[in-house]
């Protein structure tokens, strides 16, 4: 320690009289070095910070992820939300691919990833949702009145399958809370918008996406209430009248399994009544009609879905969701203790199934109508798989449950390198 102690200040000495010989004055040593210190932790947390927030970092998927893993499903779920809530969050920083950009509804998105709904049921994260990179981030589903929901527990994982089963019974904070907070944020970051492109909101509000957001959608899933009527399609109605305005698409539901009063997946004469008076209400709204899209279940048979299939070009539904959750089992999941919970399954066993319905649906609507491929996606040649089977558009959840926020740009990427120059939207219905 001495002989270091003399070395370094003989450095410090030399230093000093070279300073003098050219007429300048030197630092003294500990304040050289608290500045090479300040640099370097500066950098270091400059660096940390960066890695950290970004969502393709690994830290996400192979630490963060899996210590949420370790807590309640709804526990940790309610946690993500909370952070995501106050931007306690990684961002997706990469510009997506020119490939992957699509039309839909007239509208431009810059890739065809979406968030499916049940995630963000009351829109407390839509700004952090998007900034983890989907095209599209689906709220809900939303129903008339808040409510509790099912009791606990209600949300499970198969963690070998990597699938999830919830019955959470549409737990949410009602449509006028939903609509007031959702609201709130599009009047605000247009706000914000006006100053820096010195337009006024009113111009702005009528030129930009329900997101607030360009190239980049919106959607909010309805849903019907547990006190209502079976038959009943006012709750559809009341929603949309209340979240509509705020939508870039209003998705009905109406094949949610945790729920014994919504019958219009199963009824065909249902299904009718709510889809004509959803379409009849959506065409009288004055200022702006939002497109209208129907989310069905994974388990009707060849005729059901014909039935679906022309209702839906009848009544010139703008959108299909193929699927929902299923409460069916797959025969790899027959023998496991979790998959015998009552509640509907998603993840990758539910992956078959919904590519099935989704091929079925385009060929039955002969490409006409929009299909949005939902179950069980994972990776980017499953989104692949669900475009050429005819999905302009896909989404998803369970994916992201298991392997971190930093799915959506994985799949991106991936996709770049599977359509090998091609465009996405050059893909879809290949296989029909």
């Amino acid at each position: 320690m001495f002989r270091i102690g003399v070395r370094v200040g003989g450095i410090g000495n030399q230093a000093l009289n070279r300073s003098r010989a050219f007429g300048t004055k030197a630092a003294p040593p500990s304040r050289l070095r608290n500045v090479v210190w300040a640099t370097g932790m500066a950098a270091g947390f400059g660096l940390g910070y960066v890695y950290i927030t970004d969502a393709s970092a690994g830290i996400h998927k192979y630490l963060a992820t899996p210590l949420l893993h370790l807590l309640d499903p709804e526990d940790a779920h309610n946690l993500s939300i909370l952070l995501l809530k106050h931007g306690i969050s990684p961002a997706d920083r990469s510009p997506d691919s020119d490939l992957l950009s699509i039309q839909l509804w007239g509208k431009q998105l810059s890739n065809p990833i979406g968030l499916a709904a049940g995630f963000d049921k009351n829109g407390e994260a839509i700004d952090s949702l998007f900034g983890l990179g989907f095209g599209a981030v689906e709220i809900g589903s939303i129903t008339p009145e808040a409510q509790a929901g099912n009791p606990k527990p209600r949300l499970f994982r198969i963690e070998d399958s990597r699938a999830v089963i919830n019955r959470m019974g549409l737990n949410n904070d009602g449509a006028q809370m939903c609509a007031d907070r959702i609201r709130s944020r599009f009047w605000r970051l247009l706000a914000a918008q006006s100053q820096k492109q010195g337009e006024t909101v009113a111009s702005l509000a009528a030129s930009v996406n329900r997101s607030a957001l360009s190239n980049r959608l919106l959607g909010i899933n309805l849903s019907k209430s547990k006190t209502s009527a079976a038959d009943s399609h006012a709750d559809y109605v009341e929603g949309l009248r209340t979240l509509g305005p705020y939508a870039d698409y209003v998705v009905v539901n109406v094949s949610c399994p945790n729920v014994s009063n919504i019958r219009a997946g199963a009824d065909v004469a249902v299904l009718e009544d709510t889809v004509a008076a959803v379409v009849r209400a959506r065409n009288s709204m004055a200022d702006y009609r939002p497109p209208v899209v129907l989310k069905i279940g994974p388990d009707n048979n060849n005729d059901q879905l014909r039935l679906i299939a022309q209702l839906a070009l009848d009544y010139r539904v703008d959108g299909i969701i193929t699927t929902n959750t299923t409460p069916s089992r797959p025969q790899s999941l027959l023998d496991c203790e979790t998959a015998k919970e009552f509640g509907g399954l998603s993840g990758e066993p539910l992956r078959e199934m919904a590519l099935k319905t989704t091929r079925e649906m385009y060929k039955l609507t002969k490409g006409r109508i929009p299909i949005i491929g939902c179950g069980g996606i994972s990776s980017a040649e499953d989104a692949l798989q669900f475009a050429k089977a005819g999905a302009s558009m896909v989404q998803i959840y369970s994916s992201m449950v298991y392997d971190g926020p930093g799915k959506a740009r994985e799949i991106k990427n991936d996709l770049v390198d599977l359509l090998k120059g091609r465009k996405w939207s050059d893909v879809v219905g290949e296989d029909s």
